[in-house]
C-alpha cells in the first residue's frame, strides 16, 4: 500500500499543499510548528476518522476557512476479481484507489473510488496507516481505551466479521445503559444482557486470538528495538471473570450494581491487555523512553501482522522521529523498517543520522508549503 499524491487544502496553516511520496522513505524535515505533523495528521484523518492531536473542531481547520479538505491516491495489491492497472517489483498485480474528505468540524462529506460513502468507516477500512507520535507512549502508560482500539484496529482491517459484530455489541450496550438509568425492570433488560452475551462472547474470543497471534512477532521486534527489557509476554483481560462464569451470568450478577451506577460494568468494553516483562515488575517501571520504544514495538508488529495476512504494508508513519527516540533507538528502528517493503514517512526539524546513507525522498516544509 503506497500513496502517490496526498493534497490536503484548509489544514492547520494550509491554504493548499500537494505531495508526491515515493514508494518508500520519506522524509519531511522543517521548523518547529512549520506544519510537518499536519501532513501526517491529515493521512491519519483518512485512515482513522479522527486526528491524533484532537477534534477536527479544536483548531485542525485553518483560521478563516468553512472545512478542510483531504485527498489521498494510492496504489494497493489488486483482489482477485480486481482488474489491475500496474503491476509491482515483483509482478503482482496493483490498482489505484482515490479517497476524499471533507470536514466543516460538525459535518462530514467522503468519496471513495469515485463514490459517496454512507459512513466514515468505509473511508478507514480502505487505507490502512500505522501512527506512532509524541503521545503514542499512552498505548503502554494510559487507561484501557488506547489498548482497545488497538486491538479493534487490527481486526477490523484483517477480519471481515469483526466489524458487524463489533457494531452489534456497542448498539446493544447502548440500549442496556439506557434502561440501567431510566431503572428499567428486569425482562427489559434480560433481553439486553442475552443480545450483549450473544456479540461480547465471540468479540472477546477474537480480540484475545489477535494478541496471541501478535505475540511471537512482539517478542521478536521488542527483542531488536529494546533488548535491555528482556522477554514479554502479552496478557489479555476480557472484562469481567471470564474463567469463572459466561458473559451472560456475570452481566446478571452485576445487575444490581449496574442499576445503582447507572452504566454495564462488566463486558468487553472494560477490556484490557498488558505487558509482563521478565526483567521488570511491572509497566509502571518503564522510564518515559521504555514506553515509548515498547508502544513503537507493539504497533511495529502490528504492521507485520497485517502484512503477513494481507499481503501488503501499511502505511507507516512516525512523527518526529529523533525527538522521541535516541540516535542509537532510531537506527534500530529504521533498520528494521528499512528491511521491509512499507511505505515509511518520517517528520524531524533534521534527517536522523540513520539515514545519512539510505535512498530516501526529502521534503522541506516552510512557509505553509513544501518544497521537494
Amino acid at each position: 500500500m503506497h500513496v502517490t499524491r496526498l493534497e490536503l487544502r484548509g489544514l492547520r496553516r494550509f491554504a493548499a499543499l500537494r505531495l508526491a511520496p515515493a514508494p518508500g522513505l520519506n522524509l519531511i524535515t522543517g521548523d518547529n510548528g512549520a506544519g510537518k505533523t499536519s501532513v501526517l495528521e491529515a493521512l491519519h484523518l483518512m485512515a482513522y476518522g479522527r486526528s491524533f492531536r484532537g477534534r477536527v473542531r479544536d483548531g485542525l481547520i485553518r483560521s478563516g476557512d468553512p472545512a478542510l479538505e483531504v485527498f489521498v491516491e494510492w496504489r494497493e495489491r489488486a483482489a482477485a476479481a480486481a482488474v489491475p492497472e500496474i503491476a509491482d517489483a515483483d509482478g503482482s498485480p496493483l490498482r489505484t484507489r482515490r479517497a476524499g474528505l471533507r470536514h466543516t468540524g460538525q459535518a462530514w462529506t467522503g468519496r471513495l473510488d469515485g463514490s459517496d460513502v454512507a459512513s466514515l468507516g468505509e473511508l478507514c477500512a480502505a487505507l490502512a496507516v500505522i501512527t506512532f507520535e509524541p503521545g503514542s507512549h499512552a498505548l503502554i502508560t494510559g487507561g484501557g481505551e488506547a489498548r482497545r482500539r488497538y486491538l479493534d484496529w487490527g481486526l477490523f482491517h484483517v477480519e471481515h466479521g469483526f466489524l458487524p459484530l463489533w457494531r452489534r455489541y456497542v448498539r446493544a450496550l447502548k440500549q442496556r445503559n439506557a434502561l440501567l438509568k431510566a431503572r428499567a425492570r428486569d425482562a427489559q433488560l434480560d433481553a439486553w444482557d442475552r443480545e450483549l452475551a450473544e456479540a461480547g462472547e465471540p468479540l472477546s474470543r477474537w480480540r484475545e486470538r489477535y494478541l496471541d497471534e501478535l505475540q511471537p512477532r512482539f517478542a521478536a521486534v521488542l527483542a531488536q528495538l529494546a533488548p535491555a527489557l528482556g522477554a514479554a509476554e502479552l496478557e489479555y483481560l476480557p472484562g469481567w471473570r471470564r474463567d469463572e462464569w459466561p458473559l451472560g451470568d456475570a452481566l446478571l450478577l452485576a445487575r444490581e450494581r449496574d442499576l445503582a451506577a447507572g452504566y454495564t460494568s462488566v463486558g468487553p468494553h472494560r477490556a484490557d491487555w498488558r505487558i509482563r516483562f521478565a526483567a521488570l515488575p511491572g509497566r509502571e517501571a518503564l522510564s518515559r523512553g521504555q514506553a515509548k520504544l515498547t508502544a513503537l514495538a507493539a504497533l511495529l508488529t502490528q504492521a507485520e501482522h497485517h502484512a503477513a495476512v494481507r499481503g501488503e504494508w501499511p502505511v507507516v508513519a512516525l512523527d518526529d522521529l529523533a525527538s522521541e527516540l535516541d540516535r542509537h533507538h532510531q537506527g534500530r528502528v529504521l533498520q528494521r523498517l528499512r528491511g521491509c517493503q512499507a511505505q515509511v514517512f518520517i517528520t524531524g526539524t533534521e534527517a536522523p543520522a540513520a539515514l545519512a546513507d539510505a535512498e530516501v525522498a526529502r521534503f522541506h516544509v516552510e512557509h505553509g508549503s513544501v518544497i521537494g
